[in-house]
């Protein structure tokens, strides 16, 4: 944020955008009456908000949460930021030092009541963020006992670049905004003698010090040099000298009465211990502004040459105009009309969130510290770890499609991390970074494969690489679950995933092939394909399902598909919502299903079996049936009729999911589950456009049904591929023709090459399924298996 040092037409034309653009979506999207255009820009339409509360339908939630713990929202952040921020300006009304009360350490949920405070920087993650600023007029309190405001919900405003909210308790206007390397918050105060400004690094501490009458600065014990592009140390510079300051810390370890011990002393300078602050107090006349301004780096050095980098502005109102029009210049991007208020609202919102990661750690020129703490010059635009088993599911694909110069520079960082680490990252489960590689190549982005295809194929053959039991997976073709005495009770988070794991290693050896053949690697490339059939090592077909194994190859029994599991046989899923974890042959998995019609029957089966699952799976929200929206493994299903002949069905579940899973809740703002940096946004960005990458290491997309009008995509190369769906409506769901570039088209799918120089797809839309269009099997998607004829 900036220092209220603006000139008076900077002001006047932050307030009348700041009017247009923190319009309140609840208004929005309380509005479903179609309209077929809409003359307010689409960065004016998305809100932060949307992701931040949860479903409220118990049929939706299945029989989650666990008892004491909130139901997962998407975990979403409504702060300031720009898109792949290297820094975000977020509020915090989570206290996430007590405890993390879903497992995550999460910052914020529209839910809670009371405000902590805010923070300029930190990890994805904003619960990490430090230090915490928290404006409190007249008596604080030393954290982690933090002096907490109650908000009116109706005062808080989040726009693209923007957050601001009403502290009822101390009578003082919040407001954020952030540039590439900077965090602004501006406080507007009451008239008070005792308006203070509290900044505390968080649990583990680090040090304090205030530098001058407007500067403080500081280090923090805990940090993640390589995930982490703010790096420890920051620097925080206040527009006006404070009146008065001192320093404080706590003493957590000493168990004595409530938290601790806590030493507060007025004019001490330097501090170091738990929760190591510094308080700061200005005499204040009614509507007062004060504008800290926050940077961050692995030196404090650094931190001090971001707070005065090029764009480091210091102006508040001129900060946030900057930020707008870049979000304003990635959403003109792409436009849509038709559809409701509400579903232009959650489109855009869901947009403004698929940006989330990965984030930028220095631009091309900047200096920054790598992983081994060694100063750097960036060659091109750094970006840190891409969440594969996340966003590579599909938000690398929204990437390739609007942004393919950032994937060049997101390829490259990830290249330059496996020189610098032996391996290439992997990401939480599985080994999908030859997703982005694969998928990139395949949609004709120029990268020297050659060079990441080293580091792929050591990932992929290394027994002591990142691929986790790679050497029982290359023996027998499978990975074994241990049976713990009395057979585990779910969600059991033991184990070693082993059916989920040899599925994902799977899919991952196919798209390896892939890049194998391209390089000539033939033998490499027949290796990894006899692995990409792995798969059907675990499929039982005594049960219709992939089922665990002993070391000796038994079947694991007793066996529930319809129970979940955090790592044993399946990975956060049931063993329903892992049959369908096989993207890369859906016809293979056909054929070992029995063919169409027994497919089709048990997809049928999949969206219309209760929930009634035993274990809690805190992650298993979003239900139909049991279908899980809200977690990546079966995310792609709603998809697979496409191959098995009946496409209408996808384009009934695919506006069901849009319309009963995302911001159906009293708040509007409801996710199915947590959004994972971008990828629950990408779902609903890509469907309600009408189509999604069922495997993004192909070039294909299988065509769902818009909820828009006219989809207007303008790709990264300047040409533009729109989407035209004529007599559309809530209704007229299911597509009766299709046309792509004038000619008739019969295929549920397109691929990159069909649209890389400018398309037009125009569907004709109707109430009843035309179930002859897309269902021959000639037209059905590639596969790694042949169809049978």
């Amino acid at each position: 944020m900036k220092i209220p040092t603006a000139r008076r037409p900077h002001r006047a034309l932050a307030v009348a955008l700041s009017l247009l653009t923190v319009t309140s979506a609840t208004a929005v999207l309380a509005k479903d009456k179609k309209v077929t255009t809409s003359s307010v820009a689409p960065v004016d339409i998305a809100n932060p908000l949307v992701g931040t509360a949860s479903l409220d339908n118990q049929t939706l939630l299945g029989n989650a949460p666990p008892p004491g713990e909130p139901t997962y929202t998407g975990m979403t952040t409504p702060g300031a930021s720009l898109p792949q921020s290297a820094t975000e300006a977020a509020p915090v009304n989570i206290n996430a030092d007590l405890g993390f009360a879903t497992g995550v350490p999460v910052a914020y949920d529209y839910r809670r009541p009371a405000m902590f405070g805010f923070t300029g920087g930190g990890s994805t993650y904003g619960a990490r963020g430090a230090p915490m600023v928290m404006p409190v007029v007249g008596d604080w309190t030393v954290p982690p006992d933090y002096a907490t405001s109650y908000y009116d919900k109706a005062t808080e405003k989040a726009s693209p670049g923007y957050y601001a909210v009403d502290l009822a308790t101390f009578h003082t206007k919040v407001e954020l905004t952030a540039t590439q390397w900077t965090s602004l918050m501006r406080f507007t105060f009451p008239e008070s003698h005792r308006s203070n400004v509290v900044v505390n690094l968080r649990r583990a501490g680090g040090d304090v010090e205030v530098v001058d009458d407007h500067t403080l600065r500081g280090v923090a014990t805990a940090g993640r040099r390589d995930r982490d592009a703010d790096g420890p140390y920051f620097v925080a510079e206040f527009s006006r000298p404070f009146t008065h300051f001192g320093t404080f810390h706590s003493d957590v370890t000493n168990k004595g009465e409530g938290l601790g011990r806590s030493d507060v002393e007025t004019g001490r300078r330097k501090v170091s211990g738990d929760y190591a602050g510094a308080y700061v107090t200005f005499d204040t006349k009614e509507g007062d502004q004060v504008v800290v301004r926050i940077a961050h780096g692995h030196s404090a050095a650094e931190a001090d040459q971001r707070l005065r980098a090029q764009d480091s502005d210091t102006d508040f109102d001129r900060v946030h105009a900057k930020a707008r029009a870049k979000w304003a210049d990635l959403f003109d991007r792409v436009q849509v009309t038709g559809g409701t208020p509400k579903q232009r609202t959650l489109f855009y919102s869901t947009l403004y969130h698929s940006f989330a990661s990965p984030r930028m750690i220095a631009r091309k020129g900047e200096r920054y510290t790598d992983a081994d703490g060694h100063d750097q010059v960036a060659q091109y635009d750094h970006y840190g770890p891409v969440p594969f088993w996340d966003t590579g599911r599909n938000q690398i694909t929204l990437l390739m499609l609007m942004q393919p110069k950032v994937v060049q520079d997101i390829m490259r960082s990830e290249l330059d991390r496996a020189r610098e680490r032996g391996y290439m990252n992997t990401s939480f489960h599985g080994d999908h970074a030859v997703f982005l590689y694969d998928g990139a190549w395949q949609r004709g982005i120029e990268f020297d494969y050659a060079a990441a295809y080293e580091y792929l194929h050591k990932n992929a053959t290394d027994p002591k690489g990142p691929r986790g039991y790679l050497a029982e997976y290359d023996k027998q073709g499978w990975i074994s679950d241990i049976v713990p005495p009395g057979n585990p009770s779910p969600p059991y988070a033991g184990g070693k995933a082993g059916v989920a794991t040899t599925l994902e290693y799977a899919w991952d050896d196919h798209a390896l092939a892939d890049v194998a053949r391209r390089l000539g690697k033939n033998d490499d490339a027949d290796m990894f394909m006899r692995r990409a059939a792995n798969y059907r090592n675990v499929f039982d077909p005594s049960v219709g399902f992939f089922r665990g194994r002993t070391e000796d190859g038994k079947w694991i029994s007793p066996f529930d598909p319809g129970e979940p599991y955090y790592n044993f046989m399946m990975k956060e899923g049931s063993g329903w919502s892992t049959l369908w974890l096989v993207p890369h042959d859906v016809q293979g998995l056909m054929t070992l299903l029995g063919g169409r019609d027994a497919f089709n029957a048990k997809l049928d089966a999949f969206f219309s079996t209760p929930y009634t699952a035993k274990g809690i799976c805190r992650d298993c929200t979003g239900l139909i049936g049991q279908y899980v929206q809200g977690n990546q493994p079966d995310q792609q299903a709603a998809y697979l009729y496409a191959w098995s002949g009946q496409p209408w069905k996808t384009q009934a579940l695919t506006r069901r999911i849009l319309d009963e899973l995302y911001g159906s809740d009293a708040t509007g703002y409801g996710y199915p589950g947590m959004d994972d940096q971008g990828s629950t946004s990408s779902w609903y960005v890509l469907s309600a456009m009408g189509f999604y990458p069922v495997d993004p290491s192909t070039p294909d997309y299988i065509i769902g049904s818009p909820i828009f009008d006219h989809v207007r995509l303008r790709l990264g190369n300047g040409k533009v591929f729109e989407i035209l769906a004529k007599n559309n409506s809530t209704k007229n769901m299911y597509i009766q023709s299709a046309t792509l570039n004038g000619k008739p088209w019969t295929k549920p799918w397109f691929s990159h090459a069909d649209i890389a120089n400018g398309a037009t797809l125009e569907l004709t839309m109707g109430p009843q399924p035309n179930k002859s269009w897309g269902s021959d099997a000639h037209d059905a998607p590639r596969s790694m298996s042949a169809a049978a004829q």
